[in-house]
């Protein structure tokens, strides 16, 4: 166990302290020291708290709700029924399947592999599955693949492919945060988020109605040394893989620019900026973003802890953008629902987010307006998603 603080060597310590009790006298005395006690780590500094409070945990939605934000990567064969008694348990009516073509390793010419996406059959048979195991209860959103990137006719083959994936099912476009990141063209060069040979991709998905949602980048401190000034660093010491060297990789700021230029450049396409926009902690940012681009919305999928630690300016920034805002969760996980929930919905003080390493902090909850609530759970979505019965949810 690490120790911040250096550690007795004996056992037993004598100081020696003379005290003058007069010009010719003095004693020794002698003063026994316990061993210091063993000072655990940040890591497994985990106090339960003493505070007595109010509790009010909440495992069911107070209104049906649809998650914008999760991954079945088995849809195509997967027996969904499990799926969708979770689903009834928690309130969720309706969950978008953001991985619709799934992922194969491929093997590059030069030896290296990547994750990819499934062929067009993969989504048609997802698609029929879901509509005949469990109807009205799952939507499907495709993806591209970048694997050849930059080679002659791909921008054209992937509008064309984008158009019969939407006539298979397919009710929107999801877009990894490998772009920006890792993908690179045929010529070995990173790919930009706002790269000029995407823009008919983002044109068509207007022309199509269907939205794009798509994850750029990650937290900001990820960029960030890894030391005692980093409020993620538990994160980066489990998943070392997430620091993103500012001298390989594009500045965290770069990313955000690049993402943001394509959604002014498309003011015809609906975007849904994935978690937030990684500015949970800059709300007002976010705030201007949405303001000025009336073609962007949010999600709020695995930023919990980012809007649990300011509950006021969380709930004044949900109150003032209600109509932009919607649910999303990211990895299913039934039991951590019920964070989202009495974070929404109760006013509930100081309690554990499930996710230690997303930060070292406790949550509170929003207490949002029942009106709000609705939006976030379902409405704002029924207005963007194409494809889903209203008549599943409350007016």
């Amino acid at each position: 166990m690490v120790s911040r603080y250096p550690a007795f060597t004996p056992a037993l310590v004598v100081l020696s302290a003379v005290l003058s009790l007069g010009p010719t006298s003095a004693f020794a005395q002698e003063v026994t020291v316990a061993p210091e006690a063993e000072v655990p780590s940040f890591q497994d500094y985990d106090p339960p708290s003493t505070l007595v409070v109010p509790e009010h945990p909440v495992t069911r939605a107070r209104f049906p709700f649809i998650d914008v934000h999760n991954h079945q990567f088995g849809m195509p064969t997967q027996d969904l029924s499990e799926v969708t008694a979770a689903m009834n348990q928690l309130n969720m009516a309706v969950m978008v399947n953001l991985s619709g073509r799934g992922f194969r390793r491929v093997t590059l010419p030069d030896g290296s592999t990547l994750f990819d996406t499934q062929d067009e059959d993969y989504l048609k048979k997802a698609v029929s599955h879901s509509r005949e195991t469990a109807p009205g209860r799952f939507v499907v959103f495709t993806n591209i693949s970048f694997a050849d990137f930059g080679a002659e006719g791909w921008t054209e083959r992937t509008v064309e492919g984008l158009k019969r994936d939407v006539a298979n099912g397919a009710q929107g476009l999801k877009i990894y945060k490998n772009l920006g990141l890792t993908v690179v063209d045929l010529d070995g060069k990173r790919v930009a988020v706002d790269d000029p040979r995407l823009d008919p991709v983002w044109a068509q998905c207007g022309e199509l109605g269907i939205p794009v949602l798509i994850h750029t980048g990650e937290p900001a401190s990820f960029w960030k040394p890894k030391d005692g000034n980093n409020e993620r660093l538990l994160e980066l010491i489990e998943k070392p893989d997430r620091y993103r060297d500012p001298e390989t990789n594009p500045s965290w700021e770069d990313l955000m620019a690049e993402q943001h230029a394509i959604f002014k450049r498309h003011p015809g396409t609906t975007f849904i900026n994935a978690h937030l926009g990684w500015m949970g902690n800059d709300l007002d940012r976010l705030g201007k973003l949405l303001d000025e681009m009336p073609n962007v919305y949010t999600e709020i999928g695995a930023v919990l802890a980012e809007l649990g630690r300011q509950p006021r300016n969380a709930r004044r920034f949900f109150i003032e953008h209600q109509d932009r805002v919607l649910f999303g969760k990211d990895s299913w996980v039934p039991s951590e629902y019920a964070y989202y929930f009495r974070v929404l919905e109760t006013d509930d003080e100081y309690f554990d987010y499930y996710r230690r390493r997303h930060g070292l902090w406790k949550i509170y909850g929003m207490d949002l307006p029942d009106d709000v609530l609705k939006k976030l759970y379902y409405k704002n979505a029924l207005r963007i998603l194409p494809g889903i019965d209203p008549s599943a949810f409350p007016e």
